[in-house]
């Protein structure tokens, strides 16, 4: 089987490349700047393909001769919504037989980069696709950068240190994305992915503090770092409101293991 993977070169998309290949998938990767083409191609891409999503005949092209699609948008992009639903219409009119799209946990929330996914997941329950809709929970991978508090025996972000978070290890989502191209299991079906339970920064200043050998705590601060139009937003409905929900359990049933936990991503990190 080969399947055309966007986001192949982005920070979390390149691990799905790389467990699309484990499962003896053949991997044509999407990238988006040609100079990044040799990262797809470490990933485990066995060809890669300059285009933009938001052109309707680059995607048509590049969809021709693969039997899958995973999708994924850039966060926070403007057009990510355009974007993902001209590859679902692509992905129909070139005769696709499965799409896999990344889409966002809890699309009913009002943030925009979650309301955004909601006419994608609406044009594959349309269509007459073989979807797979992945609903992921806050990736673990985003404690990178506090983890500089290893140094700095300060673990801050841009919300309240006791708004309870929901997280997944997005090695597990991608390992998720590459089974639904071989297991009929996750035929026509929508996943909430977490890895379980809802854990604060104060909480992850302790598991820290373990790891590290010496106290750390947990800081607020009013600075939010630059970033694209809604990230503020979302920012601030983080610190009144939490982000809940970390129930693993279907995470743990595709899996058919446990789902990496915050607590062993912190300790991988720090060794």
């Amino acid at each position: 089987m080969k399947v055309l993977a966007t986001g192949a070169t982005g920070q979390y998309g390149h691990h799905v490349v790389t467990a699309l290949v484990a499962h003896g998938i053949d991997v044509r990767g999407v990238v988006h700047d040609p100079a990044k083409a040799d990262e797809a191609s470490s990933a485990g891409a066995a060809e890669t393909v300059q285009v933009d999503l938001a052109d309707t005949d680059g995607v048509a092209e590049a969809l021709l001769g693969v039997e899958g699609v995973f999708l994924i948008t850039p966060a926070f992009h403007p057009d990510a919504t355009v974007m993902a639903l001209n590859v679902v219409a692509a992905a129909v009119d070139v005769g696709v037989e499965k799409l896999v799209y990344n889409g966002v946990y809890h699309p009913s929330l009002s943030l925009p980069n979650h309301a955004g996914t909601r006419p994608v997941e609406e044009a594959l329950y349309t269509s007459n696709l073989d979807f797979t809709v992945l609903q992921q929970a806050m990736y673990i991978q985003l404690l990178r950068p506090p983890i500089s508090a290893l140094e700095t025996g300060a673990v801050v972000a841009p919300w309240s240190k006791h708004s309870k978070m929901t997280y997944v290890d997005y090695r597990d989502v991608a390992e998720v994305a590459a089974l639904a191209f071989v297991d009929p299991r996750l035929s026509r079906g929508t996943f909430e992915l977490a890895a379980g339970g809802m854990i604060d920064r104060v909480e992850i200043a302790e598991m820290m503090s373990r790891v590290a050998g010496r106290p750390l705590r947990a800081e607020d601060t009013d600075d939010v770092p630059p970033g694209p139009e809604g990230l503020a937003t979302m920012f601030i409905d983080y610190d009144r409101h939490g982000f809940h929900g970390g129930n693993s359990l279907v995470l743990q049933a595709v899996l058919q293991r446990e789902p990496r936990s915050v607590a062993e991503f912190i300790a991988e990190l720090a060794q």
